[in-house]
């Protein structure tokens, strides 16, 4: 299914860095592309391989957060740039969680320096649309539009501090710091289950020498090969997937 799935099944959705795609049964295959974007779409170039080192990361991430007991729609690495989910109603909501003052923190709040360590994590909820530039929400606002309800929100933000707890222990334990990252989530039957992708496209990490292994490196030098180079560091610190996918499952 998972090698033939993107060829023959339905395209469900595609966004800046990935297509998916129905493959029954109430799955879907993420299929990552080999480009990359920044500013809203603002810069894009080809970046061959790109795809490959995005699908088998986050299905890394996806393993490590599963192993600490947080739920993901996870469900194998195909090889290649694809990876085998469940299919979600994903929540039009990004949650971020900042663990130093950065980017557009920084910029709202320019009292703050720019890597200032925060007293504790920090979650903002943002709205999810490109045309808007993802707002950033007053923590009542999903209630009031009918997004979440009151308890859900102790809960989704519960829920982005472990997250956080699991994956900065994992980058401290290889030398690399998070800065901030951002996830998206969808109800399961249990709770809030993370969704979509977790790379270097969706977390900022900084090596012992204060070098970006995330995509601020784009950002800043328009390099694809740098990108890349800091990519393939990320997964080699992270290791390779360990859930793969059965041939013809």
């Amino acid at each position: 299914m998972a090698n033939s799935a993107a060829g023959k099944a339905r395209l469900l959705y595609e966004g800046k860095s990935k297509r998916v795609y129905d493959a029954g049964k109430g799955l879907a295959v993420m299929e990552f592309k080999d480009e990359v974007t920044a500013f809203n779409g603002k810069y894009r170039d080809e970046a061959p391989g790109k795809g490959e080192l995005s699908a088998a990361l986050t299905s890394r991430m996806f393993e490590v957060l599963e192993e600490h007991g947080v739920a993901t729609h996870y469900v194998c690495y195909a090889g290649g740039n694809r990876v085998v989910v469940r299919l979600m109603d994903v929540l039009p909501l990004e949650v971020t969680v900042r663990n130093y003052a950065y980017g557009g923190m920084v910029k709202r709040m320019p009292l703050l320096k720019p890597l200032t360590p925060l007293p504790e994590p920090l979650v903002e909820l943002h709205y999810k649309s490109d045309e808007l530039g993802d707002p950033l929400l007053h923590p009542m606002d999903p209630v009031y539009a009918g997004l979440l309800g009151r308890g859900e929100l102790e809960d989704l933000e519960a829920l982005a501090k472990r997250v956080d707890e699991v994956l900065a222990g994992f980058w401290a334990g290889r030398g690399l710091r998070l800065i901030d990252f951002k996830l998206e989530v969808a109800r399961g039957p249990r709770g809030f289950v993370v969704v979509d992708e977790v790379t270097g496209d969706t977390m900022r990490l900084l090596d012992p020498g204060g070098r970006h292994l995330d995509k601020e490196v784009y950002r800043r030098t328009r390099s694809v090969e740098a990108l890349l180079e800091a990519y393939r560091r990320l997964l080699s610190l992270a290791g390779a997937p360990e859930r793969r996918c059965e041939r013809g499952a």
